[in-house]
């Protein structure tokens, strides 16, 4: 099994499916990548040689964000987004869409489950 940027990539996968496993690569940059060092993009994970997994590596450690450096910077974003109170932090921290969606339906994603508030009940005479 190949260990790329600590992931495993499935085997009996083709090379361009198994590299978007990785977090930051998806199908376009899979291609290129595969491009790049000259490997089919129709080979399986299990037919690679070593020597085309090392350049892989090298690659994505030279070239590309991946997976936990990605990750933090990601994080690190948003954190500056809240800190600096503008809109878009704010949804962030009241948990919210941010990006213009409606919110008195649907945004379930974003909002959660469902909390229910009780009506108020009439007074019996």
């Amino acid at each position: 099994m190949a260990r790329i940027s600590g992931v495993d990539l499935p085997r009996n996968k083709r090379g361009v499916i198994a590299l978007t496993y990785i977090y930051g690569i998806g199908a376009t940059k899979a291609k290129e990548i595969l491009e790049k060092i000259e490997v089919d993009e129709s080979t399986k994970v299990s037919d690679w040689t070593d020597e085309s997994v090392r350049q892989i590596t090298q690659m994505l450690q030279d070239e590309y964000k991946v997976e936990g450096q990605l990750r933090s910077e990601t994080q690190m974003n948003i954190k500056r987004l809240m800190d600096i109170g503008c809109y878009r932090g704010l949804r962030h921290r009241k948990g919210l869409p941010l990006r213009g969606q409606r919110t008195q339906t649907n945004a379930r994603t974003r909002k959660g489950k469902r909390k229910t508030v009780a009506n108020k009940k009439k007074a019996t005479k």
